[in-house]
């Protein structure tokens, strides 16, 4: 099995959707740009990534992608101090905060284009020819093991892996019998069931099943003739997972991060790649 680096996967992370359930508290942004702490939420995830060596990044946009393009080409100016001379133009960087060390692509896939189709429109432009790639949504965050999944995706062999999570459950769970209640817990985990959280991994075979047509949609067509096909795996987490679907979402995260106590800020959860 040849050797695979992270640092040599690029990570495509889908930043064009509308945020429409955000609403009024995507602020008028894509919803991936939507700040957590100092940053947006892009940022926390590709931080996730670099910790388990990852640093080229594909940003699948489209909703607003000038907000994008305005962050990363004005990253310098955003985290540092610095002095510009408005006759000449010139700026002087006062560079008190290194920049990452990321390699970042902003890839332009259209206003109504879905997440399948972004996918393949970037991946013609900018996977190379690498063999493997990974995909993400730009508004979800994890402690699980990244490295760990890669290790995981390349055993196996088949074209896909799936970060599989165990959600857990918004409300209180009654146990009965009869009508009595024998128990009751707040908000469990649903340990029985297993739901997509994105942090996919692929090989590059799976450019295959998209289609660059604006209506192609990943978790569709794609995802499922992969399963029919018996080439997608799970590589299963217990720990921290959560995207931002809701301003409770949102809220919710944020309280994390000023807490000082952020799960995807920390070591990695626990994780193993059950089939």
């Amino acid at each position: 099995m040849p050797l695979v680096e992270p640092e040599d996967v690029p990570v495509f992370i889908l930043c064009g959707g509308l945020g429409t359930r955000l609403g009024e508290a995507a602020e008028g942004m894509p919803k991936p740009m939507v700040t957590i702490g100092d940053r947006p939420i892009v940022a926390h995830i590709m931080q996730t990534y670099r910790r388990h060596g990852y640093r080229r990044f594909v940003l699948c946009a489209g909703y607003r992608a000038e907000v994008l393009s305005t962050y990363f080409l004005s990253y310098a100016g955003i985290a540092n101090d610095f002095t510009i001379d408005m006759g000449t133009r010139e700026v002087a960087y006062h560079q008190s905060k290194a920049a990452p060390d990321w390699e970042v692509t902003i890839a332009h896939t259209g206003l109504g284009t879905q997440t399948g189709a972004r996918i393949a429109q970037a991946a013609a432009r900018h996977l190379g020819d690498v063999e493997h790639f990974a995909v993400t949504y730009g508004d979800g965050l994890t402690d699980a093991d990244l490295g760990a999944e890669l290790d995981f995706h390349l055993g196996h062999g088949r074209i896909g892996t799936s970060l599989a999570i165990n959600p857990v459950s918004r409300f209180g769970m009654l146990g009965l019998d009869g009508g009595r209640v024998h128990s009751f817990s707040e908000k469990p985990t649903e340990e029985a069931t297993w739901i997509n959280g994105g942090f996919f991994l692929f090989r590059r075979r799976f450019m295959d099943y998209l289609d660059a047509a604006p209506d192609c949609v990943l978790e569709q067509a794609p995802l499922r003739r992969l399963t029919e096909d018996g080439e997608l795996m799970a590589f299963q987490h217990q720990g921290f997972w959560s995207c931002m679907d809701t301003p409770r979402d949102r809220d919710g995260m944020r309280s994390l991060w000023e807490s000082g106590a952020a799960p995807w800020q920390g070591m990695p959860g626990r994780a193993d790649g059950t089939g």
